[in-house]
């Protein structure tokens, strides 16, 4: 049986402005009705597996939670990173929990934010991959490619091993683009998928022999871990110490026993809005639109509209891609630099590749509609039964109607139900709390005003989510 371990750590900045680091693509539901993550989970209910182990940052842990909620998926291991410190650490400490109770796994490393269209030829690669990991293989997964693609690593093809896969014969790094064509010629060469399979054990093996260093701050990380509701947390200082790299660095190109098995399955690491463009339904025109969007004489361009209009009149392989606090207006062919933008911000001291305008909570969400001096206007949303923690605020005092569904709500010693179109009035100082008491969610509109209106105003007195 096989455990899968889900990667579920990265920023995707490539993919700014829906992608955030409070919000990051694997997170969000961009070629389909799910999120590139719950794609992910879903294409394990075609295998006999274990309930899955998901690395992922403590700052999206609640995000986690609720869409494995959401895809139905119960008993998974949630091991929480302070800070990531790429896939070799992550993976080592995904084996050693999956060793700890003397068992020896068969795990399939799976990144959360990959887009693969045929389930099936998934399956069969992955069942010919098990033959190779049997037999003490490190084993990845070779995608043939379909054209002469700079943005990805390759895998050179070495001697076959039976009729199940190849020998690696070396790793190479994204090659401009005379290489790359060069390399889909040969025939020899194919696309690092960047996932991969393997016991528990002899991952830890070959770690142990080529990153002793890492694989002792990762054992220390493991040791260390401390329970917060449903998540394993890590210990931080061990692994803020473990040096960060890849598998690919640490382990696969120094081990003598990596294997490739080949994948024909429409797959993709979406890892640029070119990238997006070629795997999403296109209209006559070559046009990709999502959202309210309206083309005249537009053509070949990836055209996403989040909260408004957005209309494209004579333009042609364009990235126009709308959010309600950011547009992001780009040649199709250069949104490999979109990361410069991303760069400039963070100098600047903005917060629109941090912050998302929804921003997820353990009892649900909230999204803001505007905001000015002195006021901030915001749709909250509050599942079944959830409840906010008891808080005051120094600076700022806050108005809250009710749009439907029920409010319980207490202001210092008061408790009272809100319905429908009633409101409530909270002080500056005074200590409340908001719950949703009903079986269906609970929407109202907040309006803040104050001097200052930062989350950062929020004094937690208790909190059922542990935030205290």
């Amino acid at each position: 049986m096989l455990t899968p371990v889900i990667l579920a750590g990265g920023n995707g900045t490539r993919l700014w402005p829906l992608s955030r680091q409070q919000r990051p693509k694997q997170f969000l539901a961009l070629a389909g009705e799910t999120s590139l993550f719950q794609q992910t989970l879903a294409r394990l209910e075609e295998l006999d597996t274990a309930s899955p182990i998901v690395v992922g940052h403590h700052d999206h842990r609640f995000l986690i939670a609720e869409q494995l909620r959401e895809q139905g998926i119960e008993g998974a291991t949630l091991l929480l990173e302070p800070e990531g410190r790429n896939t070799a650490p992550a993976i080592a400490v995904a084996a050693l929990v999956a060793c700890a109770n003397g068992d020896d796994p068969l795990l399939l490393v799976l990144p959360a934010d990959h887009l693969i269209r045929d389930g099936e030829a998934l399956c069969a690669s992955i069942v010919r991959g098990e033959a190779l990991a049997e037999q003490g293989r490190l084993v990845t997964f070779g995608v043939v490619p379909t054209h002469a693609e700079t943005g990805y690593g390759y895998l050179q093809r070495g001697e076959p091993l039976g009729k199940d896969g190849y020998r690696v014969r070396r790793f190479v790094e994204k090659p401009d683009a005379d290489m790359a064509r060069t390399y889909c010629d040969s025939g020899e060469f194919l696309w690092n998928s960047g996932m991969f399979m393997f016991h528990a054990s002899r991952y830890l093996e070959e770690l142990e022999r080529l990153q002793p260093t890492m694989l002792s701050a990762c054992r220390a990380a493991v040791a260390g871990v401390r329970a917060d509701l449903d998540f394993l947390r890590l210990d931080a200082e061990a692994l803020l110490a473990c040096p960060a790299n890849s598998i690919d660095y640490a382990v696969m190109e120094a081990t003598d026993d990596a294997a490739m098995v080949t994948l024909e399955a429409g797959w993709s690491d979406v890892g640029s809005w070119s990238t997006l463009w070629e795997h999403q339904t296109r209209d006559a025109q070559g046009n990709a639109c999502h959202g309210d969007v309206l083309v005249e004489d537009t053509r070949d361009s990836l055209i996403h509209a989040d909260s408004r209009l957005v209309a494209a009149l004579g333009v042609e392989e364009l990235i126009i891609v709308e959010t309600r606090d950011a547009l992001l207006v780009a040649g199709r062919e250069r949104v490999q630099e979109l990361k410069r933008v991303v760069e400039r911000l963070q100098t600047a001291g903005r917060r629109e590749h941090v912050e998302h305008p929804c921003v997820y909570r353990p009892w649900g969400y909230y999204q803001i509609i505007a905001c000015g001096p002195r006021y901030q206007v915001k749709r909250i949303h509050v599942s079944p039964g959830a409840r906010l923690s008891r808080q005051l605020h120094h600076h700022r005092a806050e108005h809250w109607v009710v749009v439907s569904g029920a409010a319980r709500v207490s202001i210092s010693d008061d408790t009272f139900l809100l319905g429908e179109n009633q409101s409530t009035y909270i002080p500056v100082g005074q200590v409340h709390v908001l719950e949703n008491p009903g079986r269906i969610a609970l929407e109202l509109i907040e309006v803040q005003s104050g001097t200052y209106l930062g989350e950062d105003d929020i004094v937690r007195l208790d909190d059922q989510y542990g935030r205290v």
